[in-house]
């Protein structure tokens, strides 16, 4: 079992992303982490056919995974939307056995520069955990008059920290690379889904992200001992945000200072989809107003 892996869930529409992040691995990984991509068997022939063949990831199957829990249904990832199967799928990585930890990537992110195992776990080997309260953002989204994102996502921490019963500050890893330790996945299955007669899937829904699920099971369990970092990739979660970002002189290269990569949310940035957009021309058009409506915003 290797001490870390790099990871990525993927799926049809993200392959051009998934290309573009699989450069970047072969471009800036330096210590050569392993780096494991999967997609449903029936994407794995496009997969190859955008990726290639042996160019610096191993595949496994989304249903391989799904298979390694015992208390999984078949076919239960049918039965969820794309996004909560994916979070599902994610999280259960770990029960592969391939790693002690792994680095859980999107599609939409790309590394800027060089990275190394000890970016992602300490000398003694325990993996770092990034956790932080998310005031920076928050604030942000307040400035700009756009309250409901921090609201929600306020809302959201709460929800979590309930199934928990813990009391105290609400905390984020909002986005990726989330590093992430079997240990406490193990310690989620068995000191709280088990007794309950649950598994992952059961709470793993749009109320409990598997983000929060993570970081409350090592805050109540503490499977491995907390060394906190804040996150390791500039994220830009709306095009509002990247344009006032970059109109105060963010790019690339200053990035690289604080930053092992960038990502550009899939959810605005549809540029690569893989395909195109099947929205219709009027939807396309009323999109490409409001962003440049948020443009304009973002000199104001």
């Amino acid at each position: 079992m290797k001490d870390i892996v790099l990871y990525c869930k993927s799926y049809r529409r993200d392959f051009l992303r998934l290309k573009r992040l699989l450069d970047s691995i072969n471009r800036y990984n330096v210590d050569q982490i392993s780096f494991y991509i999967s997609t449903p068997k029936d994407q794995h022939q496009e997969l190859q056919s955008v990726l290639g063949v042996g160019t610096g990831y191993q595949w496994v199957s989304d249903e391989s995974i799904i298979a390694s829990n015992p208390r999984v249904p078949a076919g239960i990832e049918k039965t969820r939307s794309g996004g909560l199967s994916q979070q599902a799928i994610k999280s259960e990585f770990w029960r592969l056995g391939l790693a002690e930890n792994y680095v859980c990537l999107d599609s939409d992110c790309v590394f800027i520069k060089d990275f190394h195992r000890s970016d992602f776990l300490s000398a003694d080997g325990t993996p770092y955990t990034v956790i932080y309260q998310n005031k920076e953002f928050f604030q942000l989204s307040i400035n700009r008059g756009h309250e409901k994102v921090q609201t929600n996502l306020r809302k959201e921490g709460d929800r979590v920290k309930a199934l928990f019963s813990r009391v105290g500050p609400n905390y984020y890893c909002p986005c990726p690379p989330f590093i992430w330790s079997a240990k406490v996945w193990q310690s989620l299955d068995s000191q709280y889904l088990e007794p309950r007669g649950l598994h992952f899937w059961d709470i793993s829904t749009d109320e409990h992200p598997e983000t929060l699920l993570y970081l409350e099971a090592l805050l109540s369990f503490r499977a491995i001992p907390l060394y906190p970092i804040e996150q390791l990739f500039r994220i830009y979660y709306y095009d509002w945000q990247y344009y006032l970002l970059r109109r105060t002189g963010e790019s690339e290269s200053k990035l690289k200072t604080n930053y092992l990569g960038v990502i550009y949310q899939s959810n605005w940035d549809s540029g690569m989809d893989l395909g195109g957009s099947t929205k219709s021309l009027a939807s396309l058009i009323l999109r490409r107003i409001k962003r440049f409506g948020r443009y304009l915003q973002s000199y104001f």
